[in-house]
């Protein structure tokens, strides 16, 4: 019987690579997405990964979708909370409402949603978490203090429950891209996407591909002994 994954955020950039790739691993796959429905269904019928609809930054919309998801695929095995907002700006200027709409999406969004798989991954005594943080989060960035300190909370996160979820045979670990090729990060300026390589030693972005190799592997029997790590997966940009 395959096991079931839960991506957040999980149908377009590097989510949509981690549906994929954990799919094609064999895993049976839901993908969370906040409000584009053209793309989700686009995705759908790409992939035939199934979509759901929800705003993670809501703890009673994330557990009844969490329910829902559940009730069609099955108990949630694999979460991977990958689903996040950036609202940029220097903290001189950064608003109360750009704070909080960071903090409630990418810090308070990994709680919501996994809080509710918590127990069931307990009574069945197997688990992965993954949490999707970023570079940012390990050495800050300008305009991003909003960003940088959720995903400085998220590495707290995972390393607090693979403590709790060790013996229950539960692990949590955090992956922190650099750079990646998304659509997102296309869509920048050239000349700005030339300064980004410049800081990378590889030469080059990342691919969304390579983030969802890494959770697969996470997510595998094969790593059940690294739990409360952190993958930098940047191309040498930055080292912990």
């Amino acid at each position: 019987m395959s096991r079931t994954a839960l991506v957040t955020g999980g149908s377009r950039g590097i989510g949509a690579a981690i549906s994929t790739a954990l799919k094609d691993a064999g895993y049976s796959v839901a993908a969370t997405y906040a409000g584009n429905d053209e793309a989700a269904a686009k995705f759908t019928d790409e992939t035939g990964i199934k979509t759901y609809k929800w705003n993670v930054a809501d703890y009673d919309e994330s557990a009844a979708g969490i329910a829902q998801v559940e009730a069609d695929i099955g108990p949630i095995d694999v979460v991977v909370a990958n689903a996040g907002i950036t609202r940029d700006a220097p903290f001189h200027r950064m608003t109360p409402e750009q704070w909080h709409q960071v903090i409630d999406t990418n810090l308070t969004g990994v709680f919501n949603t996994v809080h509710p798989v918590w127990p069931g991954m307990r009574e069945r005594k197997f688990g992965r978490v993954i949490v999707i943080s970023s570079i940012n989060g390990q050495k800050g960035q300008f305009a991003q203090v909003n960003y940088a300190a959720t995903k400085a909370g998220d590495l707290g996160i995972v390393k607090s429950l693979a403590q709790e979820g060790a013996r229950a045979g539960i692990t949590a670990n955090a992956i922190c891209p650099g750079y990646i090729g998304t659509d997102m990060v296309m869509a920048v300026p050239e000349k700005v996407r030339e300064s980004i390589i410049a800081q990378i030693p590889a030469g080059r972005l990342g691919e969304p591909e390579e983030i969802a190799r890494c959770v697969v592997f996470l997510a595998s029997d094969d790593s059940g002994f690294i739990n409360g790590s952190t993958i930098s997966a940047n191309g040498a940009q930055f080292f912990v």
